[in-house]
């Protein structure tokens, strides 16, 4: 008999109804609660995903006896806060990306993860999708690799807004927002994955007045191999993901969503390593985190701890070289 494990989710926007769609291809994934600040917010995502209980305390969600785990997919800056109290009373954590607002808030977490002998994983889709994990495993057959290049560069419909002096959340510093948090982190975590820790960092971007940064480019060195990323939520890029090697490519048609992966060797020929899609994309993650959870086990090997927080240092460094600046840091 399958065990299921008990849900809740903070946070009602549209990328909780993504994970929630996805996670429901699991038959463990029993959503049991969902927190809002307004009764009537709750009320309405409740109806809509046929949730039994609402929340409006934070507090009463996390002292709750019915709920094993939660999915934080609140704003930014409350990411470590929300997080930090959940695991605190014992809850399994599942947080979006970004994990938290910086390098010290991510180690918070990862301690009370630890202090508490509970789950805390970070919902990073693409690292952990079969496509993803095609390139991992194929990586050894392009030789010594060179160069990884990835871009992501989607211009925000939200940045019209901004255009005409309204500033938006997607905009907003206060809540640790801005193109790196939203979608740069997809071009840097799987690198991460992959490559590790680089040996340095240089950024250069484009900071607008609100205080965040609308896009940029990052290069990173490692011993033997050069990494290039390029974001953006002001352009667009049609341009794919690329890693290079001595003896081949392997190139992706998208780092945010991989949908073909195919590896060209340098003497000739090429090989299809796309992998048949047969769950949603947001399947993986929570697939990912209820194994966790289910064997015990407190954190993922490819969405680790030690990724997650190699993931927000480099984050925080480009912040740095970009003069943005959150009031969480």
């Amino acid at each position: 008999m399958i065990k299921k494990i008990n849900v809740g989710v903070i946070g009602t926007n549209f990328i909780t109804d993504w994970v929630i769609n996805g996670a429901r291809q699991d038959s463990r994934f029993n959503l049991v609660a969902v927190y809002s600040r307004t009764q009537e917010t709750a009320d309405a995502f409740a109806d809509k995903h046929q949730i039994p209980h609402t929340f409006t305390s934070l507090q009463a969600m996390a002292a709750s006896p019915l709920i094993d785990a939660v999915y934080v997919a609140s704003p930014n800056f409350l990411h470590a806060e929300q997080s930090i109290l959940m695991l605190n009373h014992g809850k399994h954590v599942l947080c979006e990306k970004p994990f938290a607002s910086n390098v010290k808030e991510v180690k918070a977490m990862i301690a009370t993860a630890q202090a508490n002998n509970v789950v805390l994983m970070e919902a990073m889709k693409t690292t952990l999708t079969p496509n993803f994990i095609a390139v991992r495993d194929n990586l050894s057959t392009i030789g010594t690799v060179r160069r990884y290049f990835s871009s992501y560069c989607q211009y925000s419909s939200r940045y019209d807004k901004y255009r005409e002096g309204i500033i938006l959340n997607a905009f907003n510093p206060a809540l640790s927002n801005g193109a790196m948090m939203d979608i740069g982190v997809y071009t840097i975590y799987p690198l991460v994955v992959l490559f590790g820790r680089p040996q340095e960092i240089k950024a250069t971007g484009i900071k607008l007045s609100s205080g965040v940064d609308g896009q940029g480019s990052i290069c990173l060195s490692y011993p033997e191999m050069e990494a290039t990323v390029i974001y953006s939520k002001i352009a667009n890029s049609s341009l794919p993901t690329e890693i290079q090697g001595e003896e081949g490519n392997i190139t992706l048609n998208r780092i945010n969503i991989i949908e073909s992966v195919k590896l060209t060797h340098r003497k000739g020929g090429e090989e299809e390593l796309t992998q048949p899609a047969t769950r949603d994309e947001y399947y993986h993650e929570v697939h990912e985190f209820l194994n966790l959870i289910e064997t015990g086990a407190t954190e993922s090997t490819i969405n680790s701890h030690q990724n997650s927080l190699i993931t927000m240092e480099i984050m925080q460094e480009v912040r740095r070289q970009l003069g943005v600046v959150y009031p969480a840091d």
